[in-house]
């Protein structure tokens, strides 16, 4: 049979990860584990069907690629510059404790020092994909944990980017060949100013011809076009920088994903690379789990249950120390320290390179194969206990009491002004709780009634903003009672809960309520099974974004439909009905 054997790969490769992949969604686990199952399946050292593992291996670098061009696509300097006072420290410490102790067991199993480094290294990088999918499932993506999370990311990423560039540079030296310091001096620093001319011409000079090329072609309006603009860019740019530089073609691929993210059509080549990006990563991932061999962890049980520990115990720890010392609360700790307990994407990328330059073999990369699988299968799974965690030390006044004290020491630092006017305005005063698209808003419609709103973030650099411009804020976790009296709760007439945690919205309210029987709360929620919930705990209103979404989805299709004025409003008032709830005031309010 004269099959194309690139065709039989794919299709052994795609259709086998898309199975195990929709199995391990189902389960509530990440995807990444049902590709990477799929590689374990498809490799020579397991029986049954056997992918072409070279083939599979050269497909999955455009994946690399591409990974590298969606990671610097969506890069933003000032989301890191926003969290940089715990993003910064926090994931260089994490980094060095990551990179110590994986390379200590390494040492104590056998190996050497060099190649212990690399797998230090590796095992101190989570995984992008993994992170945000975790975080996102459990709607904390877009809170003041989420965005520390996210940066923390940030800095991981460009540090692991950093040492693809001068990994190469540093070889031989960590071979044990001998090399004069003034050799390993100069190859270092031209391999950092090939970094810093490659960076000038693509981000100086890319920034004005590629945001050219690709208006060019969207004013042609064919998406075919323009999606294989995007294609060839990140494609040639990644080329060009290890052809001409000598750098890595991840390096590449991130600088070119930058520009083209500053770029007027960001939004639109986001959407054009994310398929292409997620189709050809999906081979990464099932390479990757190609290469492991079952038996090399018989062979060494110390150090696959060592390097699992370290990813699970040692980095969790390490992060949740470190952001607590910070100042910031526990539930912030937990976490970010339990979403960053994993490894993925980035750890395989840089074993790869190590291994290209004899670093590190075969059986090292089985194992890191091996803890990548593990802690993407137990990391949603540990983050479920998160919350029963918090609610366990909430019981324990006095510990909860020890282990916050750290965070509202940092926020009475952090807030120079007074907090609260202790006179109440004419209309009363507003408690918003989150200061996102939700809460700006219904500040700015506050003001024009004359009520004075008062913002509690757990954002210092937003808290400080609002202070500058002279409003009035309070940093600080709301689910606290001292922080909702610094803001000034008893004497407010209304509160409003923006955050999306439906915990810490019920945390809020319960907590302001007892502070002040009379206040009128008012909830942003996502879905319309919260009701029952918020009555219960006494919210005066809620808002629920699917209700909402139904409403605006509706009016389109109705006037699309000729429907009148008076029906379109009939039809939104019983969707609001159903979606929406506000208890019945006195007929004196």
């Amino acid at each position: 049979m004269h099959h194309p054997q690139i065709l039989v790969m794919l299709c052994l490769c795609l259709g086998t990860a898309l199975v195990l992949g929709y199995i391990t969604h189902r389960l509530r686990l990440s995807p990444l584990l049902g590709y990477l199952i799929a590689g374990v399946l498809l490799g020579p050292n397991t029986p049954g069907l056997e992918a072409n593992l070279k083939m599979a291996t050269d497909m999955a670098h455009i994946g690399v690629i591409l990974l590298m061009f969606g990671v610097g696509l969506h890069f933003n300097l000032r989301d890191l510059w926003a969290v940089r006072r715990t993003a910064v420290p926090g994931a260089v410490g994490q980094i060095l404790v990551a990179t110590v102790a994986g390379a200590v067991v390494m040492v104590l199993g056998g190996w050497t020092w060099g190649a212990g480094l690399v797998i230090g290294v590796a095992v101190s990088v989570a995984s992008t994909v993994v992170l945000i999918r975790v975080l996102t499932d459990n709607n904390v993506l877009e809170s003041s944990q989420g965005h520390i999370a996210i940066g923390w990311l940030i800095v991981e990423d460009l540090f692991t980017v950093l040492v693809l560039v001068v990994l190469p540079a540093l070889a031989p030296a960590i071979h044990g060949e001998q090399i004069a310091p003034l050799d390993i001096g100069w190859s270092l620093l031209m391999a950092i100013a090939k970094i810093v001319a490659l960076s000038i011409i693509v981000l100086w000079g890319g920034r004005r011809l590629i945001p050219y090329i690709l208006t060019e072609v969207a004013r042609t309006r064919t998406q075919e076009l323009f999606t294989l603009t995007i294609l060839v860019l990140a494609l040639a740019v990644a080329t060009g920088s290890a052809v001409i530089f000598g750098v890595s073609m991840e390096l590449g691929a991130f600088l070119a994903g930058m520009v083209v993210g500053q770029s007027k059509v960001s939004h639109q080549a986001g959407v054009d690379a994310l398929p292409m990006r997620d189709a050809f990563a999906v081979l990464f991932f099932v390479s990757v789990g190609m290469l492991l061999k079952p038996q090399v962890l018989m062979a060494h049980p110390f150090l696959f249950v060592g390097l699992l520990g370290v990813i699970l115990v040692a980095k969790p720890l390490a992060a949740l120390g470190i952001v607590w010392a910070l100042g910031h609360s526990v539930r912030t700790a937990l976490t970010v320290s339990v979403a960053l307990a994993q490894i993925g994407e980035f750890s395989f990328i840089l074993a790869e390179l190590a291994k290209e330059h004899k670093l590190l073999n075969e059986d090292g990369l089985s194992l890191l194969v091996a803890c990548a699988i593990c802690s993407i299968a137990l990391n949603p799974l540990v983050f479920r206990l998160v919350g029963p965690l918090e609610a366990s030390l909430r019981r324990r006044p006095r510990l909860w009491a020890l282990l916050n004290r750290r965070a509202e020491a940092r926020a009475k630092r952090g807030v120079v002004k007074p907090l609260v006017d202790e006179t109440t305005p004419p209309n009363g005063r507003a408690i918003i709780v989150g200061y996102g698209p939700v809460g700006r808003t219904a500040a700015g419609i506050l003001k024009e009634f004359g009520v004075q709103p008062v913002v509690v973030d757990l954002n210092i650099d937003t808290v400080n903003t609002l202070l500058e411009a002279g409003e009035l804020a309070v940093f600080g976790d709301a689910t606290r009672r001292d922080i909702l009296s610094a803001a000034g709760t008893e004497q407010a007439s209304y509160l409003l809960v923006t955050v999306p945690d439906i915990e810490t919205r019920t945390v809020v309210i319960l907590a302001a309520s007892e502070l002040n029987p009379q206040l009128k709360v008012f909830v942003r929620a996502r879905y319309l099974e919260e009701r029952a919930w918020l009555e219960e705990i006494g919210a005066t209103g809620a808002c629920f974004e699917e209700a909402e979404a139904a409403i605006g989805l509706s009016t389109l299709l109705l006037h699309e439909m000729g429907a009148s004025d008076e029906r379109i409003e009939k039809e939104q008032q019983r969707i609001r009905r159903q979606g929406a709830f506000r208890a019945e005031l006195p007929a004196n309010e």
